[in-house]
């Protein structure tokens, strides 16, 4: 059992997908080529004066309603001053002491599959800077990014391990998305995070210098930036050398190991001053509850709703729910297969009494058919879902055909293959390459008779007790019909013809 105990915290910067920057009129979409979505404004120019998004602060009141925080009615922006390349004002014009919002959670399943809640400090609004592009001989400045809105997402330290902090960001990276507020890839930047890590004694309440890993853009390197400094701050401990100034590092991804970049600032380096260019902002409660209707539901519930709903394992339904494109996608499949289903002349009862029946079956049938042959169809043809050709309506259609064994799993398999490339109609596949399964109970018989009467040997065994060697026989009529055979009837058939019980 380890001697420390770890403490950490996030801070996420969150690039709000608004078609203009935060405080000018340039193109916040991604852009091919460098310097191309530029203002006298967003490069700093004497004499400038911004204006603030509205839809960025919007977006900020969103994202403050989805993680239960405080949303303030008074807010305003202020001058946070630093002196990079890639800051062309000189200044970041950010949030200090009155943010947009205030504290608030997200629960997450832990590493112990536990829900686990994560406590947040504020959420504010503030603008990108531009990037840096290092060369081998100089650094180049792209200013495409600069102005960009953000909102950043600042936790309380309330994590303990690394695989807790890899497990918020990604349900958080799932809620921004549902909200519809950013793309939030982290890949190309819109999504980016700062861990804050600390170790103390076990039974130790003070919170000592904390070491900020920078700029981590993917899931994997916040979890390994960490555990690279969970053992590099434990030797320094253990050495009687613990950290005694907070300090920056960047993640060196080519060496796996955090790198010394500066002595971190504190508040008073940065010079904050409230913006006098841009006025405070008030929020009605009328303005806030507007966006409070609004709110899509969101993924912790909808979670829920189809572990319940659908009879889903919790595993399946966050699997699902992980992309809202995905979940829309199969709830709509769900909602033909009832339809299907309350057409047919039945004489179980209501439709009610019908899906109790029926919908578990169908619900998990259809769910690992999403999730297990057409995401390896995505995957192996590195599409994304949003490319899928195969649309919701013919899935179902599929399904009905799997679960009234008009055909067999290999033969839907050769069908959705043809309906993922040419989003092809199952039943016009089905009849085009004759994959519809044999159930002719007289025709599979003589069948069965046939592979009874060639195999002597093998019914004796089955017999003396071999209940697996019936397999064999089930396969000889498969292969007789070329496996157009229905397996379950064959095997049925086998068994009475055999007399087992």
């Amino acid at each position: 059992m380890s001697d420390y105990e770890i403490i950490i915290g996030l801070e996420i910067h969150v690039q709000l997908n608004t078609q203009s920057k935060m405080f000018s009129g340039d193109s916040n979409a991604d852009a091919l080529e460098p310097n191309v979505q530029v203002s006298p404004i967003s490069l700093g120019h004497p004499g400038t004066l911004p204006m603030i998004n509205k839809k960025a602060v919007e977006y900020a009141v969103l994202a403050g309603l989805a993680l239960n925080s405080e949303i303030a009615k008074f807010t305003k922006f202020d001058r946070k001053h630093y002196f990079y390349p890639d800051l062309p004002k000189g200044y970041q014009t950010s949030q200090f002491d009155q943010p947009i919002c205030v504290g608030g959670y997200l629960d997450v399943y832990d590493a112990n599959k536990e829900i686990f809640r994560v406590n947040l400090e504020r959420i504010h609004m503030e603008e990108d800077s531009a990037k840096n592009v290092h060369m081998s001989d100089a650094t180049l400045v792209d200013f495409n990014r600069a102005g960009s809105p953000l909102v950043e997402i600042v936790t309380k330290p309330d994590i303990h391990d690394p695989k807790t902090a890899r497990l918020f960001l990604q349900e958080l990276q799932t809620l921004v998305r549902y909200i519809g507020i950013s793309d939030a890839d982290m890949e190309k930047g819109h999504m980016r995070a700062d861990a804050n890590i600390s170790l103390r004694p076990v039974g130790d309440d003070a919170l000592y210098p904390k070491i900020e890993v920078k700029n981590l853009n993917s899931f994997k390197a916040v979890e390994k930036a960490l555990l690279y400094e969970i053992n590099r701050q434990t030797k320094l401990w253990d050495k009687q050398e613990a950290p005694e100034v907070t300090e920056t590092r960047g993640w060196d991804e080519a060496e796996q190991k955090t790198v010394r970049q500066r002595v971190k600032e504190e508040a008073a380096d940065y010079r904050y001053f409230p913006e006098p260019d841009l006025p405070p902002l008030t929020l009605t409660d009328e303005y806030i509850d507007d966006l409070r209707r609004r709110m899509p539901e969101l993924p912790q519930q909808r979670r829920e709703r189809f572990r319940v709903e659908y009879f889903l394992s919790m595993y399946d339904a966050s699997v699902l729910v992980n992309s809202s494109d995905v979940s829309n996608y199969y709830e709509h499949v769900i909602s033909e297969l009832q339809g299907w289903l309350y057409s047919l002349d039945s004489t179980e009862g209501s439709n009610e009494e019908i899906w109790d029946i029926n919908g578990k079956k169908l619900c998990r049938l259809a769910c690992n058919w999403i999730t297990s042959e057409i995401f390896g169809l995505l995957s192996k043809s590195k599409q994304p879902f949003s490319a899928l050709k195969v649309t919701a309506e013919n899935l179902a259609e599929l399904m009905t055909m799997v679960y009234e064994n008009k055909i067999n799993s290999s033969a839907a398999q050769t069908i959705l293959k043809h309906m993922f490339e040419h989003g092809s109609d199952p039943s016009q596949v089905m009849e085009e390459q004759d994959l519809e399964q044999m159930q002719d109970e007289d025709a599979l018989g003589k069948l069965c008779d046939e592979a009874i009467a060639m195999n002597p040997a093998v019914i004796e065994e089955i017999k003396s007790g071999k209940d697996r060697k019936l397999m064999f026989l089930v396969g000889q009529v498969m292969k007789a019909t070329n496996g157009k055979a229905n397996p379950q009837m064959v095997t049925d058939l086998l068994r009475d013809k055999i007399d087992l019980k």
